[in-house]
């Protein structure tokens, strides 16, 4: 965060339009994000190609345990779910990476791991659109024997939502610690 003190009222507060700009995305926090983005798009990508390339449409090959690679085509979200509303997920989804795009230039200073989360999470979107916009539907491979199939874009997505859920739930941790600092700790508002 910018170590800058921001500047304040008569009455010891700041102006909500300095706490707005210090909260939002520089460029090094884009580049972060890109480069998450970018390489999550980039590895379910390529294993999707490589997928579609040695196996057959409906081909399944163990891999170990309860593990199959196992070339699949799904109209609708994660790991199967909304089968036959591929319209609807492709504009949902995009409406999704465009909110995100959004929130990150307004806040992408907010938290330190906002780039990463949502560089995750753009990323496996992204990369699912790609297929959507491709042919309507998503090629998924990773097959757990009790699960439905998935793709690394799936697995980005996940990652993506369980790393701003654990930030968020720490942020909302942090101010009820504080607040049980002994009184002479506790900083004055």
């Amino acid at each position: 965060m910018n170590n800058a003190k921001a500047p304040e009222t008569a009455d010891g507060r700041v102006p909500v339009s300095v706490v707005h700009r210090s909260l939002i995305a520089r460029p090094t926090h884009w580049l972060g994000l890109g480069l998450i983005a970018g390489s999550a798009i980039l590895a379910d990508q390529l294993t999707k190609t490589l997928i579609s390339n040695r196996l057959d449409l409906g081909e399944s090959v163990h891999v170990f345990g309860p593990f199959y690679l196992h070339h699949v085509k799904n109209s609708g979200i994660a790991f199967g779910f909304f089968q036959g509303a591929a319209s609807v997920v492709t504009i949902l989804t995009a409406i999704a990476v465009v909110w995100m795009f959004i929130y990150f230039a307004r806040s992408g200073a907010k938290h330190p791991v906002l780039p990463v989360a949502l560089g995750f999470l753009i990323g496996g979107s992204i990369a699912n659109l790609i297929d959507r916009l491709r042919s309507g539907k998503v090629t998924d491979f990773i097959d757990p024997l009790h699960w439905p199939a998935f793709n690394l874009a799936d697995v980005f997505i996940t990652v993506g939502v369980i790393i701003l859920l654990a930030s968020l739930a720490a942020a909302e941790r942090r101010p009820r610690l504080a607040s049980r600092a002994p009184a002479g700790e506790r900083r004055r508002g």
